[in-house]
């Protein structure tokens, strides 16, 4: 039941996000868990024939369990060990990076490592022939239809999860034009929180060894009268920041606030290289609402100078966050509603 209700989640996840990708630029959020382009292939047909190959492989196994003996069970089988195939495929583009050191993380595992584990586990459920929701003794439908709905909660918690320790401890930092450094907390006497101080100071250190040429600190109002951008400003001015290098956005109320507000004064200077920084755990937020913006960014997880104690907490609210704000495109488009309300602040 478990194997079934997570090829069920990534099978509708994958289905949704292509679909809805059509209608709603940006919305497509498949490369967050497979990436099906190979190089050296330069159709843009390929990537989604794979995906809706092993799609539907996905949703029939959740379906009828994967049997073997007949077409759509040989369908189902190619189309999982295909999904198979690329997994490792982006497992071994991941070490790959890391090697050559293209990237680093502190966390030196893939995504794809992971879902690679449960999709060996369905390739070896072959004998199974049960459907998802069984019938059979009384309340087993409503016990089966239990299980499948709590496995899928669980598995929407962990994906996101899973992509702030994935994605979010992986250090992409490169050459770039500029460091969007997002806010956090500045105190009523004006110093810096854990947070505010992790991320002011890793963009300094991008500026200081000549990786960024400005700084962009965006946030918002502090607890006192020092607003959370001019901390960073004086953190950044005692470190050797020129000035002149230095753009500030008090505007900056929340992640997509601050996206909007730094796309938007890049696309006048001419900015293209971004590189974004924040906790890890805020990163692959960031990174879906840069795309979502129509631009490419490289994030950087913020260098931890001592132990935040709220940290499971953030984490935990980081998971609505998440889901809200990839769900934010739809709530959008319905109309006035949710998606209009105070966007979550981090």
């Amino acid at each position: 039941m478990v194997l079934r209700s997570t090829a069920l989640f990534f099978g509708v996840f994958g289905a949704v996000n292509f679909l809805l990708g059509r209608l709603l630029p940006g919305f497509d959020a498949n490369l967050w868990w497979i990436d099906f382009r190979m190089p050296g292939l330069l159709s843009p047909l390929l990537p989604p024939a794979f995906l809706w190959f092993t799609v539907s492989g996905l949703l029939l196994f959740a379906w009828r369990g994967l049997r073997v003996h007949d077409a759509p069970g040989r369908w189902m089988l190619v189309a999982m060990w295909t999904l198979a195939a690329f997994l490792v495929q982006n497992i071994i583009q991941y070490y790959v990076l890391l090697v050559s050191g293209m990237i680093d993380s502190a966390f030196p595992v893939p995504l794809s490592l992971f879902l690679l584990i449960p999709v060996a586990a369905m390739l070896r459920e072959c004998s199974q022939s049960d459907l998802l929701l069984r019938p059979g003794r009384a309340g087993g439908r409503a016990m089966d239809a239990l299980r499948v709905a709590t496995t899928l909660g669980a598995v929407a918690v962990l994906f996101p999860f899973a992509q702030m320790i994935c994605f979010g401890s992986t250090d992409y930092r490169r050459s770039a034009d500029v460091a969007v450094v997002f806010g956090a907390r500045a105190y009523a006497d004006g110093r810096m929180s854990t947070a505010l101080y992790d991320r002011a100071r890793t963009g300094v250190t991008l500026y200081n060894e000549r990786l960024v040429g400005r700084l962009f600190f965006s946030g918002g109002p502090g607890d006192g009268d020092v607003h959370e951008v001019e901390a960073m400003r004086s953190y950044a001015l005692k470190h050797k920041v020129d000035p002149r290098d230095i753009m500030l956005d008090r505007e900056g109320l929340s992640t997509q606030a601050t996206v909007e507000n730094s796309a938007r004064a890049f696309e006048e200077i001419g900015y293209d290289r971004i590189l974004a920084v924040s906790q890890f755990y805020h990163l692959p937020r960031i990174k879906l609402t840069y795309i979502r913006a129509g631009l490419e960014v490289y994030t950087v997880p913020a260098a931890k100078s001592r132990l935040i104690l709220k940290l499971p907490v953030l984490m935990a609210r980081e998971v609505a966050a998440f889901w809200y704000y990839y769900l934010r495109p739809l709530l959008e488009y319905s109309g006035p509603g949710p998606g209009h309300q105070e966007r979550p602040r981090v």
